[in-house]
């Protein structure tokens, strides 16, 4: 009984080890957590119980492999992390500070995928290859991007900073910065130079194709009643 205790006091102590060294070592990104999703109530709490987190520790750990060549180890770690999260990050791209994954169930991160800083996720998200070529296949996206729920981003394209992609749009083509991309495939809007904020309401994003088609009817119908 004793040697059962003393392990679940190794266990413990090897627990809070692990949490205490993910809080400094991720400080920024749990503070990034806190502050776009409203769901978040803690640090705590986003700490213990957020997968966005847990798979961000697990593909920084299997990137460090994967820069010393040990491949095999570094996508292991990575297949793992899938397993537990419902996210899969290749360990060969390449993510910048203060990334965070809302929800995450779904999403996939291509190996030669650039990601900059500040980049918000949300479930469902694809950051993919076209075709079986070699070197780099999948999107560079900028900094402070926003990419929405379902969107599917594919081939080597850039999406520029401060851009925002809508939910379920299909991207294949670059985007400029200050951006909105809606509809299948993507379509573009200019956010009249504006930095995206985080905290934009999806519901209301503007399609410049369904602008157009309202304007055309408020013309006919001027016209109707002439």
């Amino acid at each position: 009984m004793t040697c059962f205790v003393n392990i679940l006091y190794i266990l413990l102590a090897l627990f809070v080890i692990k949490q205490t060294l993910i809080a400094i070592f991720f400080y920024s990104d749990i503070r990034a957590a806190q502050k776009r999703d409203p769901a978040a109530k803690s640090f705590i709490e986003v700490l213990l119980l957020y997968q966005g987190l847990h798979a961000l520790v697990a593909y920084r750990i299997g990137h460090a492999f994967y820069k010393m060549h040990l491949f095999f180890l570094a996508r292991w770690l990575s297949q793992m992390a899938r397993w537990v999260t419902g996210i899969e990050i290749h360990p060969g791209a390449k993510i910048g500070k203060r990334f965070f994954i809302d929800h995450g169930m779904g999403v996939v991160v291509g190996e030669t995928a650039i990601i900059g800083d500040d980049v918000l996720l949300y479930q469902g998200v694809t950051l993919g290859g076209t075709g079986i070529e070699q070197g780099k296949r999948h999107p560079t996206v900028g900094n402070n991007v926003v990419i929405g729920t379902g969107a599917k981003v594919l081939g080597n394209i850039t999406i520029g900073d401060n851009s925002y992609i809508g939910a379920n749009a299909v991207v294949i083509k670059d985007v400029p910065p200050n951006s909105t991309v809606v509809g299948v495939p993507g379509r573009i809007t200019k956010q009249d130079g504006k930095k995206m904020d985080f905290s934009l309401d999806h519901i209301h994003i503007l399609d410049p194709i369904m602008q157009s088609i309202e304007e055309l009817q408020k013309r006919i119908d001027n016209l109707e009643k002439k």
